[in-house]
């Protein structure tokens, strides 16, 4: 048995990424300024695809942030920032849909429908 650590055990490689190395991630806006961090991945179970990050923004030290579902197929990781890029500012951010407290969103078709058209981005059900 060899000491090598296996490739199960990498959390990241050329091409793919853990989840707990994309939680924490900041997130830029087209003018390249940082407007957040990635809070979770949410991924679709049937499908496998990813379908949102939800990007937490505003509030100080954790305390009164908001949350933004945004569209995962809108953020362009860049490796010259270190985070994901999407291109809106922070203007249209905060005019997106968005929960303050995990109750105050419902994971639905109605609400997912809301985030992609807002985003109008080609909705992960869609083929």
């Amino acid at each position: 048995m060899t000491t090598a650590t296996s490739s199960l055990d990498a959390d990241e490689t050329t091409t793919l990424i853990g989840s707990d190395k994309v939680e924490g991630t900041a997130v830029y806006g087209a003018d390249q300024k940082k407007i957040g961090s990635i809070q979770r991945v949410m991924i679709d179970k049937i499908s496998g695809k990813a379908a949102y990050a939800v990007l937490s923004f505003g509030g100080f030290l954790g305390i009164g942030e908001d949350y933004y579902p945004v569209p995962w197929v809108t953020l362009k990781y860049d490796t010259n920032l270190g985070g994901y890029l999407i291109n809106l500012t922070i203007d249209q951010l905060k005019n997106a849909p968005k929960y303050s407290r995990p109750t105050d969103w419902s994971w639905n078709r109605e609400n997912d429908e809301r985030v992609y058209d807002y985003y109008k981005a080609t909705p992960y059900w869609s083929g």
